[in-house]
């Protein structure tokens, strides 16, 4: 498949990052509570399609709960760009808003739903969005 690299970053421009990923990437909609809070949409990748680019300094994680995630935002404007999910702590997971253009991209891309409200019956069906392609 082909790939695209494309760049995004947090709210004020501190932290920039980028990530390749396949044309006709799908993202995902979780209903759990943080999710939920923070409106993300979800593109999981491997951590070897993910790059920060600069910013790293103004990163802070804040973990709750089994503490594997690490969800990692801006200190300047708050926003979270990107974070280390619990579902796939071998990968990163794009909050794919904060994709630089998104909101052309928006119609184009499948929003696929996961009841994050059930996460442990649920977590399993993501496991293959960090693994490499072979």
């Amino acid at each position: 498949k082909m790939e695209q690299t494309l760049p995004g970053g947090c709210h004020c421009g501190a932290v920039r990052f980028n990530v390749t990923v396949e044309k006709g990437f799908k993202v995902v909609d979780c209903n759990c509570s943080i999710c939920t809070k923070k409106g993300i949409l979800h593109l999981i990748v491997p951590s070897s399609k993910f790059e920060i680019v600069e910013g790293k300094e103004a990163l802070t994680t804040y973990t709750f709960g089994t503490h594997t995630a690490k969800h990692m935002f801006c200190s300047k404007c708050g926003i979270s760009p990107f974070y280390i999910p619990r579902s796939n702590p071998d990968g990163f997971d794009i909050n794919a808003r904060c994709l630089d253009g998104w909101a052309k991209m928006a119609p184009r891309v499948e929003v696929e739903p996961f009841d994050g409200d059930n996460w442990e019956d649920n977590a399993e069906s993501l496991k293959h969005l960090s693994k490499e392609k072979v």
